[in-house]
């Protein structure tokens, strides 16, 4: 039978039939939708770029800085503790990620569990030592 139900007899009992759905088939409408929301973007994009005035002047061009005048150039280098703790940062969110969860379920999955997630506390705490020992964490 073409399409994504299938038939399947099965011994239930005299003339009744069980229908089973595709596994794909359930993907199907989520498969849709996101076309319909690329497609969506899409469009508007392209027709917003159509129908917008394009007048470029000197004071359009120019850098906007919540309305004070712009010092300097714009393209200058940072420093690279500012990375560095933004690297940081983003380990410690990841703990706090895998942690919170995991604190929910501790008691359905064992000890097992707290051992994999005692490595992983252990592996973070690692990294955070070496940050430590390499002076990331002290602002100069």
């Amino acid at each position: 039978m073409p399409g994504p139900l299938r038939v399947i007899y099965s011994p239930l009992g005299p003339g009744q039939i069980r229908i089973r759905r595709s596994i794909l088939s359930g993907y199907l409408p989520v498969a849709i939708f996101t076309g319909l929301i690329v497609g969506f973007a899409v469009v508007s994009l392209a027709v917003a770029r159509l129908l917008r005035p394009s007048r470029p002047n000197d004071v359009k061009l120019s850098n906007y800085e919540c309305g004070a005048e712009p010092i300097g150039p714009a393209w200058i280098r940072f420093p690279v503790g500012f990375y560095l703790v933004a690297l940081v940062f983003i380990v410690f969110d990841a703990l706090a990620v895998f942690l919170f969860p995991w604190v929910l379920v501790l008691r359905t999955v064992g000890l097992p569990a707290f051992w994999v997630m005692a490595a992983f506390v252990g592996i973070i705490g690692l990294g955070w030592l070496y940050a430590y020992r390499e002076g990331v964490l002290e602002w100069k």
